[in-house]
C-alpha cells in the first residue's frame, strides 16, 4: 500500500505560481512511476506530467508544457509540480498518483492523494 498526500494548492492570480508536494509513504518501492492529474467540474481527469523514481524519465500533457515542471525528492519520497505563468482554464483539482511506471493515462496508476484545489482567477 502507498499514501500519498498532496499540499500546495490555493488561489493565485493568471500569470502567477504555485508548487504542489505529493508526499509519498509506504511500500514505495513498488511503485517506480508518480504522476499528476487534474479533474475540473464536469471534465475527465487529465494528465499533467509523470517521473520515474530511479531513471527520472518525465512526461507533460501538451496544455502544461513549458509553464510546469516536475520534480522529486527521492531521499524524502516527495514529488513537486511548479507551475508557473498559470491561466484560469489550468483551475482545478489535482491529484498526484503512483504506479509501476510513469504512465500518461490515469486508469494504470494503482494509488491516489486526497487532491488539492488549485484555481486561478483573471
Amino acid at each position: 500500500q502507498v499514501h500519498l498526500v498532496e499540499s500546495g494548492g490555493g488561489l493565485v492570480q493568471a500569470g502567477g505560481s504555485l508548487r504542489l508536494s505529493c508526499a509519498a509513504s509506504g511500500r514505495t518501492s513498488r511503485s517506480d512511476g508518480m504522476g499528476w492529474f487534474r479533474q475540473a467540474p464536469g471534465k475527465e481527469r487529465q494528465f499533467v506530467a509523470a517521473i520515474s523514481w530511479s531513471r527520472g524519465s518525465i512526461y507533460y500533457g501538451d496544455s502544461v508544457k513549458g509553464r510546469f515542471t516536475i520534480s522529486r525528492d527521492n531521499p524524502k519520497n516527495t514529488m513537486y509540480l511548479q507551475m508557473n505563468n498559470l491561466k484560469p482554464e489550468d483551475t482545478a483539482v489535482y491529484y498526484c498518483a503512483a504506479s509501476r511506471y510513469p504512465y500518461t493515462n490515469y486508469v494504470l496508476y494503482d494509488y491516489w492523494g486526497q487532491g488539492t484545489q488549485v484555481t486561478v482567477s483573471s
